[in-house]
């Protein structure tokens, strides 16, 4: 579309919305992934046989109108991997959006082009929804800082769901200071531990280190040693004790149930055209044993109380935010399966456990962006944004 090198934006029509007057966020523009909806405005959710056969919206999602009414300005709407059901960005209807910090390189989706928009310098900031990773990725991918919340901390209503049980609204942005601002207006006020209860234990995640492997450990390694330095030393914890490996399949077993009861009526009577992965995946989750997500829920309650104990009210777990630098555009389907199952064993604590977690861009690997990751309590949204930037801006 015109105006857009970096094919961040969605084809059929960008739009602009006015923000209020004043505000918080006043003079700041910010772009919205194709997923919520603003009044008057289709939404496409990345397919455009969802785009064919839903209405235009008459009204705008809570989260994208407290900015408007914060003052900020809605520069467009960015384009979404289809139903936000994959981790690379690269949308075989649309295009793949640019990631200017790693030319050639994926962005890193589903809320690639809210990223790539963010990362080129088109907005401020950015929405995006983290289900699986989907802010936390792009953000490493794109040399950003992007927030997953606690889940529910932000309203998802007038927005396509993926898997409601993970589905999170999320933000990007350049600076922490800015990522700071936009969660004051975005997250309640009870989403802060206050300072009673500030955060004083550092856990280093050693199976997720491991899962990345040593060049990101080196990579990360300034950084983590300025968190040490800040809590006084850090204790090195096992997340998962039967392996994160094994907690990615219970992730994936709920995200295609959920994602099958929330779209497999509407997949059914459209026969809608998918690309490749998210056609498997929603044809995967049309068979997919209801027993199957019964014992996966079981088995995330243990994970959440595994999580919740380690956490307690003061601990903040570092991690990986990526098991390596964004991929190669283009990339073949075995090579990018493969980084997504690494991806996802790191990323889906988290989103199996509802806490909130923030990236921070904390280095470059062949001088490509690689984040760095806070886990904190449920409610310590507020929190985890002062931390990133007293220590990261």
């Amino acid at each position: 579309m015109p105006n857009d090198p970096l094919n961040a934006f969605v084809p059929y029509g960008r739009t602009e919305v006015a923000g209020a007057a004043s505000g918080p966020l006043a003079g700041l523009r910010f772009a919205v992934k194709d997923l919520f909806h603003i009044a008057g405005l289709p939404t496409g959710a990345g397919n455009p046989d969802w785009l064919r056969t839903h209405e235009v919206p008459q009204e705008t999602a809570p989260a994208v109108q407290r900015l408007l009414d914060a003052g900020a300005r809605v520069a467009g709407k960015t384009l979404t991997d289809e139903l936000a059901w994959s981790l690379a960005g690269e949308n075989a209807h649309y295009g793949t959006p640019e990631n200017p910090q790693a030319p050639g390189r994926i962005p890193g989706g589903s809320s690639s082009g809210s990223a790539s928009a963010v990362a080129g310098g088109a907005v401020d900031f950015a929405i995006g929804t983290d289900t699986g990773g989907s802010v936390r990725l792009p953000a490493s991918y794109c040399g950003l800082y992007g927030i997953r919340p606690t889940h529910g901390a932000v309203p998802l209503d007038g927005s396509v769901p993926l898997a409601p049980s993970f589905d999170t609204v999320g933000w990007f942005a350049w600076e922490a200071a800015l990522l700071r601002r936009v969660g004051a207006v975005m997250l309640p006020p009870s989403s802060t531990l206050g300072p009673d209860l500030a955060f004083r234990r550092l856990l280093v995640a050693e199976d997720a280190f491991a899962i990345a492997g040593e060049a990101v450990r080196a990579a990360l390694a300034p950084a983590l040693d300025r968190l040490r330095e800040r809590f006084g030393g850090a204790e090195t914890v096992t997340l998962a004790p039967e392996g994160l490996e094994q907690w990615r399949p219970v992730f994936q077993t709920l995200q295609a149930a959920e994602a099958w009861a929330a779209h497999g009526a509407w997949i059914t009577a459209t026969k809608p055209t998918f690309g490749p992965g998210v056609r498997d995946r929603f044809a995967a989750a049309a068979t997919l044993d209801p027993a199957l997500a019964r014992a996966a829920a079981e088995t995330r309650a243990g994970i959440r109380r595994r999580m919740d104990g380690l956490l307690g009210t003061d601990g903040l777990i570092v991690l990986p935010s990526a098991p390596g630098i964004a991929p190669l555009r283009g990339s073949s389907g075995a090579a990018v399966d493969a980084e997504r199952g690494r991806a996802l064993a790191i990323l889906c604590p988290a989103g199996l456990a509802g806490l909130p977690q923030l990236s921070i861009p904390a280095a470059r690997l062949q001088g490509c962006p690689l984040g760095l990751s806070l886990i904190g309590p449920r409610g310590s949204d507020s929190t985890l944004l002062s931390i990133a930037e007293e220590l990261f801006a």
